[in-house]
């Protein structure tokens, strides 16, 4: 398939915190694309870059064959946007929200009703359209943003943490509309998120953490890198040195347990607990997730971070301005 996005070494730094360091990667046309890390990881800014909302410092990126620095308005009007931040006008009803839209996007008049009654059925708010957009549960509002992201035909759909907020039930029938759009209509998708069971949904993802691609692949190949079975054991201090030396393995730390992979975790199981009776008070065996995959590629499992992305890049900001 052609590549409908391509990064190349791209570099955005905000005085001396660099955001984004030096990543590449594509992104293929029909794609479910995600960048999974925590809050803070560069993923924002990335989006922001490729959607021509934030200049690179250095480094390429093409979007459907555009130059994101040089040619931003063939690039703006070759995407849709669905930010993490709400972003409707609620003293207006969902048809006017997207009329306004297609306005600013020069949809063709003679197409705009058409357009909307697709766009609407496909995310299941006919029947809600002349509604104001204050009286729609979080759900429908971001509903109503992903079908004003479709309305003028874009080739590449961003979601930026597109159900940040929402209740699990919520967030699966997003995700059945975001499939339903790639396989009805053959759009791209550009996800970020820090939810490791909706990074499922994509096709390949990208683990990023401190600006940096880690990881690469779709998500069963990045599962198994990791080789084996995951074993999860509670113990004595002692354990985490004395498993490592006993098994030459890697093993991590992650609240009171100790976490390393093997080969065929239930017959790895009575041999552990011969080797260090009495000293096991607790062990698990479990199947590879991407939790596991980023904890083996950043040593450290991904968790809501007390900072967001955006307060450092505010704060980053505000101290460059300081030293001019």
């Amino acid at each position: 398939m052609p590549h409908v996005i391509e990064v190349k070494d791209l570099v955005r730094r905000f005085g001396d915190f660099t955001a984004v360091d030096r990543i590449n990667f594509t992104v293929e046309t029909g794609e479910i694309f995600g960048f999974l890390g925590p809050n803070g990881a560069g993923k924002t800014t990335t989006i922001k870059i490729l959607s021509t909302l934030l200049k690179p410092t250095s480094g390429q990126a093409l979007l459907a064959g555009y130059n994101v620095a040089t040619q931003p308005d063939r690039v703006r009007h070759s995407i849709g946007m669905v930010f993490q931040d709400p972003s409707l006008d609620d003293r207006l009803t969902g048809e006017e929200n997207l009329r306004f839209h297609a306005m600013l996007y020069n949809v063709p008049g003679d197409k705009l009703e058409e357009r909307m009654d697709q766009v609407l059925e496909m995310v299941q708010l006919s029947d809600r359209r002349k509604s104001l957009v204050r009286t729609y549960s979080g759900g429908m509002k971001r509903r109503l943003e992903i079908a004003r992201g479709l309305l003028h035909y874009p080739k590449v759909l961003f979601l930026d943490e597109p159900t940040v907020g929402l209740d699990p039930q919520t967030r699966s029938a997003i995700w059945e509309h975001v499939r339903r759009l790639r396989n009805e209509v053959g759009i791209t998708v550009f996800m970020t998120t820090h939810y490791m069971d909706e990074a499922e949904n994509c096709d390949r993802i990208a683990i990023i953490d401190h600006g940096r691609i880690q990881g690469l692949d779709t998500p069963e190949g990045l599962k198994e890198q990791l080789g084996g079975d995951k074993i999860v054991v509670e113990g004595d201090p002692a354990l985490k040195r004395d498993l490592a030396d006993a098994y030459h393995v890697r093993v991590q730390e992650v609240g009171d347990a100790y976490h390393f992979q093997v080969a065929q975790g239930a017959h790895f199981v009575p041999r552990v607990m011969g080797d260090f009776d009495g000293r096991i008070t607790a062990i698990q065996v479990k199947q590879p997730s991407l939790d596991d995959v980023f904890l083996n590629l950043t040593g450290r499992a991904i968790r809501e971070e007390d900072v967001s992305e955006r307060d450092i890049m505010r704060q980053n900001m505000r101290m460059h301005r300081a030293r001019r």
